[in-house]
C-alpha cells in the first residue's frame, strides 16, 4: 500500500474549512496517515502555499513524528514530535490566509528512513536538506482556500 495523507474535513482538492484558517480557529485539521512503509523510521509533514504572492508560503514544519502515527489530531501536533518555524515565525500551525483568489495549501507528508538531526525552530529548507537521500515514500494532500 502506497503512503497516503487525507483529512475527515475535507477531501482532495476541495476546500478546506474556515475553521482551520486565519478566518476561524486557526487550528489544523485533523490528517489521517496510511500506508506508511515498514523501514520507515519517522514522518516528517510541510504545508506551504505555492500561491502565495511572494513566492511559496510556509504554514506548518513538523518532524521526527513517530512512524506509527495513524491521524495528527485536530488542534495538536504529533506527540515527541518538532515544529520548525513557519514563514508567520511562528513554530507552530498557521493555516491558510490568502490575501486575494484561491490558493492551494499542500500538505506534504515523507516517509524517512532516519530520525532527523535538525535543529529546534528550522525552518523548510533547513528540513528538506536534511530529507534528501532519506525518503522512502511521499504523499500529499491538497486543500483550497479564499477568503470570503
Amino acid at each position: 500500500m502506497a503512503l497516503k495523507i487525507s483529512s475527515p474535513a475535507f477531501g482532495q482538492n476541495e476546500n478546506i474549512p474556515a475553521k482551520y484558517t486565519c478566518d476561524g480557529n486557526d487550528i489544523n485539521p485533523p490528517l489521517i496517515i496510511d500506508g506508511v512503509p515498514e523501514k520507515a523510521k519517522s514522518l516528517a509533514l510541510i504545508m506551504d502555499d505555492p500561491d502565495a504572492p511572494m513566492g511559496t508560503f510556509v504554514h506548518w514544519v513538523v518532524w521526527n513524528i513517530d512512524p506509527k502515527t495513524k491521524e495528527i489530531k485536530e488542534n495538536s501536533a504529533p506527540r515527541g514530535a518538532q515544529q520548525g518555524t513557519t514563514d508567520f515565525r511562528r513554530r507552530d500551525y498557521g493555516g491558510p490566509c490568502p490575501p486575494s483568489g484561491v490558493h492551494r495549501y499542500f500538505f506534504k507528508l515523507y516517509a524517512l528512513d532516519a530520525p532527523l538531526a535538525v535543529g529546534t525552530g528550522a525552518k523548510k529548507t533547513d528540513l528538506e536538506k536534511a530529507m534528501k537521500g532519506h525518503i522512502l515514500a511521499e504523499a500529499q494532500l491538497v486543500g483550497l482556500y479564499k477568503r470570503s
